[in-house]
């Protein structure tokens, strides 16, 4: 099974989005909420090269990126294989 994490700031509707869909495809992730801590903030702005918007995420230590950018893998089908 695939790592996924992802990170995000409380009641961010992006954020519910993405965890609303890895949720839907039964997958356990690790979440990292940044709200507040400018350290792992800058850990996520430095693995996602210069993403400084939330959700990012990660999927085996590839960068994915933002809500938009896993819902469009979804539609393609490209996301399950990930996972």
């Amino acid at each position: 099974m695939a790592e996924i994490e992802i990170y995000t700031k409380s009641y961010c509707p992006y954020c519910l989005r993405a965890k609303a869909l890895l949720r839907s495809k039964g997958v356990e992730y690790k979440e990292y909420s940044i709200d507040g801590d400018s350290e792992l903030r800058e850990k996520m702005i430095t693995r996602s090269q210069g993403g400084s918007t939330v959700p990012q995420s990660f999927i085996d230590n590839k960068h994915i990126g933002g809500c938009e950018d896993l819902v469009a893998l979804d539609k393609k089908g490209a996301l399950d294989p990930l996972l």
